[in-house]
């Protein structure tokens, strides 16, 4: 099971299900205008987060990595938000590619997640939240979170457990 988020250090994923579980409590927490930036390496469990944050706001449709296609909207849900979900891997930093998804639109009406995002996207909102991944050798997952912003309070008030 996820650890509370603390000053203790990072929350310890040991499971796909664990990571899934803290994506959940982390997309409750999500709101229209909300920017999520996902960092780790390959494998680290970036997707499978998303997947997690997809269901704590209950948006529809299959969440997979958007890899290919740049970004994926999945229609809001219960909730009312839409997530749109972005990999911006391929576009190894270029800023005007990153202009070209009209990600700071898609902000007003939406919560925003972005894979491979930070040093590019954290421009479009001074209010973001970083979720660092680590995989350990043990392959239990480590996330760190780095709030910027209006997010500092916002985490303050909640566990994601």
């Amino acid at each position: 099971m996820a650890q509370a988020v603390g000053a203790d250090g990072p929350v310890l994923l040991a499971t796909a299900e664990d990571t899934v579980r803290f994506g959940e409590a982390l997309g409750r927490l999500l709101r229209a205008g909300d920017l999520v930036l996902l960092s780790g390496p390959l494998g680290a469990g970036k997707t499978v987060l998303t997947r997690g944050i997809a269901a704590g706001l209950g948006v529809s449709g299959r969440v997979s990595s958007p890899t290919f296609v740049l970004a994926r909207v999945h229609p809001a849900g219960e909730r009312g938000v839409p997530l749109v979900h972005v990999d911006a891997y391929r576009l190894g930093g270029d800023l005007d590619q990153l202009d070209d998804l009209d990600l700071d639109t898609d902000l007003e009406a939406s919560a925003v997640v972005v894979e491979w995002g930070e040093g590019s996207a954290e421009r479009l909102s001074e209010d973001h939240l970083v979720v660092r991944l680590d995989r350990r050798p043990d392959d239990v997952r480590e996330a760190t979170l780095e709030p910027h912003g209006a997010w500092q309070g916002r985490l303050k008030d909640h566990a994601l457990t």
